[in-house]
Protein backbone atom coordinates (compact mmCIF):
# COMPACT_ATOMS: atom_id res chain seq x y z
CA UNK A 1 0.00 0.00 0.00
CA UNK A 2 1.37 3.88 -0.90
CA UNK A 3 1.01 6.49 1.30
CA UNK A 4 0.88 8.52 -1.70
CA UNK A 5 -2.62 10.40 -2.43
CA UNK A 6 -4.52 8.39 -5.33
CA UNK A 7 -4.32 10.13 -8.67
CA UNK A 8 -7.08 12.07 -9.71
CA UNK A 9 -9.20 11.24 -12.55
CA UNK A 10 -8.40 13.50 -15.67
CA UNK A 11 -11.92 14.75 -15.68
CA UNK A 12 -11.48 16.07 -12.21
CA UNK A 13 -8.45 17.73 -12.73
CA UNK A 14 -9.61 19.60 -15.70
CA UNK A 15 -12.92 20.63 -13.12
CA UNK A 16 -10.20 21.79 -10.52
CA UNK A 17 -8.59 24.00 -13.07
CA UNK A 18 -9.50 27.41 -13.25
CA UNK A 19 -10.53 29.15 -16.47
CA UNK A 20 -7.30 30.99 -16.77
CA UNK A 21 -4.14 30.22 -14.95
CA UNK A 22 -4.11 32.68 -11.94
CA UNK A 23 -0.67 34.47 -13.17
CA UNK A 24 -2.38 35.18 -16.59
CA UNK A 25 -3.52 37.78 -18.25
CA UNK A 26 -7.37 37.86 -17.89
CA UNK A 27 -10.18 39.96 -19.14
CA UNK A 28 -11.84 42.19 -17.20
CA UNK A 29 -15.26 42.07 -18.40
CA UNK A 30 -15.59 45.90 -18.29
CA UNK A 31 -18.60 46.16 -21.26
CA UNK A 32 -17.85 48.45 -23.99
CA UNK A 33 -21.19 49.93 -25.27
CA UNK A 34 -21.33 51.62 -28.71
CA UNK A 35 -20.91 55.59 -28.97
CA UNK A 36 -22.30 55.67 -32.77
CA UNK A 37 -19.34 57.14 -34.30
CA UNK A 38 -17.67 54.60 -35.70
CA UNK A 39 -13.95 56.04 -35.61
CA UNK A 40 -14.53 56.20 -31.90
CA UNK A 41 -16.25 52.94 -31.36
CA UNK A 42 -12.68 51.61 -33.45
CA UNK A 43 -10.88 52.69 -30.75
CA UNK A 44 -12.48 51.99 -27.77
CA UNK A 45 -12.67 48.17 -29.34
CA UNK A 46 -8.70 47.92 -29.13
CA UNK A 47 -9.26 48.13 -25.36
CA UNK A 48 -10.35 44.22 -25.32
CA UNK A 49 -6.31 43.66 -27.03
CA UNK A 50 -5.38 44.82 -23.41
CA UNK A 51 -7.60 41.43 -21.75
CA UNK A 52 -5.06 39.39 -23.46
CA UNK A 53 -1.51 41.06 -22.78
CA UNK A 54 0.08 41.40 -19.43
CA UNK A 55 -0.16 44.41 -17.28
CA UNK A 56 3.28 46.07 -18.34
CA UNK A 57 1.59 45.67 -21.94
CA UNK A 58 -1.26 47.80 -21.34
CA UNK A 59 0.44 50.83 -21.52
CA UNK A 60 1.14 50.66 -25.00
CA UNK A 61 -2.85 50.06 -25.85
CA UNK A 62 -3.90 52.59 -23.62
CA UNK A 63 -1.77 55.01 -25.13
CA UNK A 64 -2.47 54.22 -28.70
CA UNK A 65 -6.29 54.68 -27.78
CA UNK A 66 -6.13 57.71 -25.96
CA UNK A 67 -4.37 59.12 -29.02
CA UNK A 68 -6.97 57.91 -31.05
CA UNK A 69 -9.57 59.46 -28.89
CA UNK A 70 -7.75 62.88 -28.60
CA UNK A 71 -7.35 62.98 -33.09
CA UNK A 72 -10.80 61.73 -33.00
CA UNK A 73 -12.04 65.07 -30.87
CA UNK A 74 -9.56 67.16 -32.79
CA UNK A 75 -10.89 66.36 -35.96
CA UNK A 76 -14.47 67.43 -34.40
CA UNK A 77 -13.26 71.14 -34.14
CA UNK A 78 -11.56 71.30 -37.51
CA UNK A 79 -14.85 69.98 -39.43
CA UNK A 80 -16.48 73.13 -40.73
CA UNK A 81 -19.85 73.46 -39.52
CA UNK A 82 -22.54 75.25 -40.95
CA UNK A 83 -21.91 78.73 -42.90
CA UNK A 84 -22.57 81.39 -40.59
CA UNK A 85 -25.75 83.68 -41.51
CA UNK A 86 -25.00 86.58 -43.89
CA UNK A 87 -24.46 90.23 -41.84
CA UNK A 88 -25.71 93.23 -43.06
CA UNK A 89 -24.49 96.44 -42.44
CA UNK A 90 -26.16 98.18 -39.82
CA UNK A 91 -26.61 101.87 -40.18
CA UNK A 92 -25.90 104.36 -37.33
CA UNK A 93 -28.53 107.39 -37.58
CA UNK A 94 -27.20 110.26 -37.29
Amino acid sequence: MSDAAPEREPQEAEEARPEHEPAAPAPLGVPRVPTGNAEVDARLARLADADHLATDGHVEVYEDVHRGLRDALTALDARPGPPAPARHPTTTPR
